[in-house]
């Protein structure tokens, strides 16, 4: 039986003949087939990372690789016993890589690394800072970038030791196996740090051999207390998460609430709020019991609540503290619906509706559907009977609803003036026809007696002061051609000007 496999140093691909017997091929198989499963982490509350390693941007080298065991190169396709901190890796020996555009969480970098011939420390970092006597979580994100099978697996250990040496916990990754896809998977363990001064040092060691395969990302390693379990309701609430309209005749004001399980001795709280989603947290002034009621919320926007608990012993150390799940309020603006302008119809010809809506996910009907084509469409057709009021619902995916209103005229043909006398009395001074909709698309021409053209409105109100380029015309008869194109109507005649 023959592989096609690839030398990640030459990106040429060779075909090694192995001749393996079916009972050991299907030992290979099941090995290549095997997936580890990670270590439990925390099932209480957690809090705010410690460590949180992400690897920036990229674009330089790394102070957490050991030098002797690893080199650094700008490629993002490194060649074995060489790391490279990037945010993308491509084509790499052959295609036999991944293609990445992005690190675990996206937007920014990770750390890839081509297993070096001997296993040994890729990573090692010391950590201080830590709260005395605690139990912490450590976690990493990993992803096995080939996608070729059968390759050498990454198989890693992860160890958390005091700088003398003693292991206060370790856990081994066992393979990790190729997959379809990328997929980044997350390891970890607990450990509890020293009564005296915590400080740890961080050993991820590469267990396999290099060559072809044995290549993987690191990222998001990251330290974080782990304490009793906190939960955290709105009180009246099943969810953890409540969306309101913003409304400003009512009244949103919410109570958080906390239980928290034993193992704290003199424990001290503080609420804390995030206005942009948990990204950062800010200590509410005098917020400092189990129970928390919010202000008034009016304006738009997410509002994240949680407690935060420490022992009154190390309350100094902003490590120590534990927090609850976030709890949240969204407040979402009410759409905006826009009936149109008012609107002239002529008995017998429909017209259309101008109607616009703008929100989230908004959905819109109008009323009365009566006379009307499709109540769901921005712009219906109606033919109302006589005159009509409209109103244009719009409702957003929470359920947040406005309206607005149009009316529809309707006449029973064009009247058109047979006279007026712009003479600036305020009385009669324009020769108007009022109905011609510009929606009617109507183009309204006058002539003097000589077949001058004097005066044009061309899907536009119909508004003639008796003037040409700001000169009164003299009295007289003068003719009119209207034609309005929508409903092929064609009207001729005369009118006068008096002075």
């Amino acid at each position: 039986m023959s592989f096609n496999l690839y030398n990640e140093n030459s990106n040429r691909k060779s075909t090694l003949q192995l001749k393996i017997p079916a009972k050991a091929l299907t030992v290979i198989i099941l090995l290549v087939n095997s997936f580890s499963s990670q270590a439990q982490l925390c099932n209480g509350s957690l809090g705010d990372p410690v460590v949180d390693i992400s690897f920036g941007s990229g674009g330089s080298s790394s102070p957490y690789v050991p030098p002797a065991s690893y080199t650094y190169t700008s490629s993002a396709c490194p060649d074995d016993g060489f790391y490279t901190i990037t945010n993308s890796t491509s084509q790499c020996f052959g295609n036999t890589w991944f293609t990445l555009n992005n690190d675990h969480t996206g937007g920014g970098a990770f750390l890839l690394v081509n297993a070096s011939y001997q296993p040994g420390d890729f990573f090692v970092t010391t950590v201080s800072g830590l709260c005395p006597n605690t139990t912490y979580e450590f976690a990493a994100w990993v992803l096995n970038i080939m996608k070729i099978s059968p390759s050498i697996l990454p198989n890693l250990t992860f160890r958390v030791e005091t700088p003398g040496g003693v292991v206060l916990n370790s856990f081994n990754s066992g393979d990790i196996p190729v997959t379809n896809s990328p997929q980044w998977k997350q390891y970890g363990f607990y450990f509890t740090t020293p009564v005296g001064n915590p400080v740890i040092v961080l050993r991820i060691t590469n267990n396999a051999t290099g060559g072809i395969g044995n290549d993987l990302a690191l990222d998001d390693i990251t330290f974080r207390p782990c304490g009793a379990r906190i939960a955290s309701a709105i009180s009246g609430f099943s969810s953890d998460t409540v969306n309101v309209c913003k409304n400003d005749n009512a009244l949103h004001t919410y109570i958080f609430n906390a239980n928290i399980t034993s193992g704290y001795v003199d424990p001290l709280f503080q609420w804390q709020l995030s206005r942009d989603s948990g990204k950062i947290w800010n200590d509410i002034p005098g917020a400092n019991l189990i129970t928390y009621q919010s202000p008034n919320l009016q304006n738009v926007g997410s509002y994240s609540y949680r407690l935060t608990v420490v022992e009154s012993s190390v309350a100094n150390i902003s490590s120590c503290r534990i927090a609850s799940d976030a709890l949240m309020v969204n407040v979402h603006p009410l759409p905006i619906a826009n009936a149109g302008p008012d609107k002239v119809m002529l008995m017998n010809y429909p017209v259309t509706l101008s109607g616009s809506a703008e929100g989230e996910q908004v959905t819109y009907t109008w009323f009365p559907e009566d006379f009307m084509n499709n109540s769901t469409l921005l712009n219906p057709e109606v033919s109302p009977p006589s005159d009509m009021t409209y109103s244009l619902s719009v409702k957003s995916i929470w359920g947040c609803m406005s309206s607005d209103n149009v009316n529809v005229k309707v006449v029973r043909g064009i009247f058109v003036p047979n006279a007026f006398t712009p003479n600036g009395d305020g009385k009669n001074d324009r020769w108007e026809i009022p109905y011609i909709d510009p929606s009617f698309e109507g183009d309204v021409q006058v002539f003097n007696r000589w077949g001058q053209k004097v005066y044009r409105a061309n899907s536009s109100p119909v508004s003639w002061d008796g003037n040409l380029n700001g000169e009164p015309q003299p009295a007289g008869v003068y003719s009119y051609v209207i034609f309005i194109a929508k409903y092929g109507i064609r009207l001729k005649g005369t009118f006068m000007l008096i002075r």
